[in-house]
């Protein structure tokens, strides 16, 4: 687990960006508003909604950045009105809260703007009750919210807006269907049941912190696809937290609630989940699960039995979640694979296609923004599969098989970038070869995706000479190879998918 945290790959060293503009956005922010005046109360729900409109939105442009980060106040400012307002009504709160839980997952079906939405309204009503608000409290609150949603945004868009600097890519297109063979609906479903279930169970550990248990099963479903993807998620958001606790308990409650050591920590904290959020499930839980401590100490309440509840809380939200995955409207690993696995095929094929357009002369043809959407989709795909690459998997052979496609998908998007790389050679110069080669990938690519195809035919052998050609040429050649690469794997993937 520490290696997949801190030897991870950080290309353009976009996850230590992220956490230090995060750590400075809503540090910012916070001291806004203090410096407004603002209760304790009122600068932690600043801080929590600068941290959300850091963490949840991330639209492929940064105009569209922007839009959703305008727009989070709308999801927010009126559940946070209906949470303080049942306050002293509890049916009625734990209905609005399951209601906001099973939206917040159906919005994820209008892509990354809806699930901004979603999960900033969902942790809108969770942190009202992590902050026991009452209706009188309500303007502050708005204030301190909307204050320190400018203050990050300013920080985000104006003072160090990296994502200026990089080629937006489209959104992958989640599966398709409609009803309850949409994988939205039925997690909605299965969120709301799952919900129910932690609430009830939860009540019955603590009248107070009851929220804890809704709260693990909604950071469960986030991101999650299917019904492995979810229990394997539960056992890492379990594992995170009793790792958190742990260390809670050697560093939160000593401190007391002493200001600077715990504005340093949890700056600290903020870093690691925005820093080990793409890499490791849990490591993201073991910062968030510190960060709550340290909350907790600050607001006076923190000790042993109250992190001992935490880790209770949540483990009741996790079996919750594990019951309504397996017996409510279940969505199967291989359904949700299979259908990732055709799209980043597919996106194979149509980088091919963009580059071998390129080299033949095509000004409007370019490959760039299909490579940075296969790395989204060879993200899904790695998401999807990793319930079955999970060390304690009991399955074993499906466990090799997934890990062989990993790997030649791998190598697929090696070859695609190499591809690209050769395209962006201004004297690379017009090849027939390679019409025939983006046949061939094209025809593999149709064999993978289509069912009852034909299973693709053995690559053409290729042999380069390129030490001997002039530079156009030796673009040509180049280009070949890389083809030449694709088809290889494309025709390696046949065995490990069909099985």
């Amino acid at each position: 687990m520490l290696k997949r945290v801190f030897v991870a790959p950080d290309p353009g060293r976009l996850r230590l960006r992220s956490g230090a503009r995060a750590v400075l956005g809503i540090g910012a922010a916070v001291a806004v508003c203090g410096l407004a005046g603002h209760s304790l109360v009122a600068a932690i729900a600043g801080g929590l909604a600068a941290l959300l409109a850091l963490f949840t939105v991330t639209d492929a442009t940064v105009r569209g950045q922007a839009v959703t980060t305008a727009l989070l106040p709308v999801a927010g400012l009126p559940v946070l009105a209906a949470a303080t307002a049942l306050h002293d009504w509890p049916w009625a709160r734990d209905a609005v809260f399951l209601a906001v839980l099973g939206a917040g997952v159906y919005a994820r079906r209008w892509g990354p703007r809806g699930h901004a939405l979603g999960v900033f309204a969902f942790m809108t009503f969770f942190e009202t009750q992590f902050l026991h608000a009452v209706p009188g409290q309500l303007p502050e609150l708005c204030a301190a919210t909307l204050l320190s949603l400018a203050v990050s945004s300013t920080v985000r868009f104006g003072l160090w807006c990296y994502e200026r600097g990089l080629t937006p890519a489209a959104a992958p297109p989640p599966p398709s269907g409609t009803g309850l063979a949409r994988t939205t609906t039925r997690q909605a479903v299965q969120a709301t049941v799952a919900g129910a279930l932690a609430l009830g169970a939860g009540q019955l550990l603590s009248d107070e912190r009851w929220y804890w248990a809704v709260g693990a099963v909604w950071w469960i479903f986030v991101n999650t696809a299917s019904r492995g993807d979810i229990l394997v998620r539960g056992f890492r958001r379990v594992l995170g937290t009793v790792l958190g606790i742990a260390v809670g308990v050697v560093v939160a409650i000593p401190l007391h609630g002493a200001g600077l050591p715990t504005a340093v920590l949890v700056a600290a904290c903020v870093f690691g989940i925005f820093y080990s959020a793409p890499v490791s499930y849990t490591w993201m839980m073991f910062a968030v699960t510190v960060m709550a401590g340290l909350l907790y100490g600050l607001l006076g309440v923190l000790g042993p039995g109250l992190l001992a509840l935490r880790l209770a809380e949540t483990g009741v939200g996790a079996l919750g979640a594990a019951l309504a995955v397996v017996l409510v409207l279940p969505v199967t690993t291989h359904a949700t694979t299979d259908a990732w696995v055709r799209h980043a095929l597919r996106c194979v094929h149509a980088c091919a296609a963009e580059a071998a357009a390129r080299l033949a002369g095509s000004e409007d043809a370019d490959p760039g923004p299909r490579v940075a959407e296969l790395e989204q989709l060879l993200g899904r795909v790695r998401l999807s599969l990793a319930p079955l690459v999970h060390p304690l998997s009991p399955l074993r052979t499906r466990k090799e098989r997934a890990r062989r496609v990993l790997a030649l998908l791998d190598d697929c998007a090696r070859e695609v970038r190499g591809l690209a790389s050769v395209t962006a050679d201004p004297e690379a110069s017009r090849d027939d070869r390679l019409a025939a080669a983006c046949a061939r990938v094209e025809a593999a690519v149709g064999a993978l995706t289509a069912p009852g195809a034909a299973a693709p035919a053995s690559p053409v052998a290729f042999a380069s000479s390129s030490s001997s050609l002039p530079s156009p040429l030796q673009a040509g050649e180049g280009a070949l190879a890389h083809l030449h690469g694709l088809e290889r794997a494309l025709g390696e993937l046949a065995v490990p998918l069909r099985v």
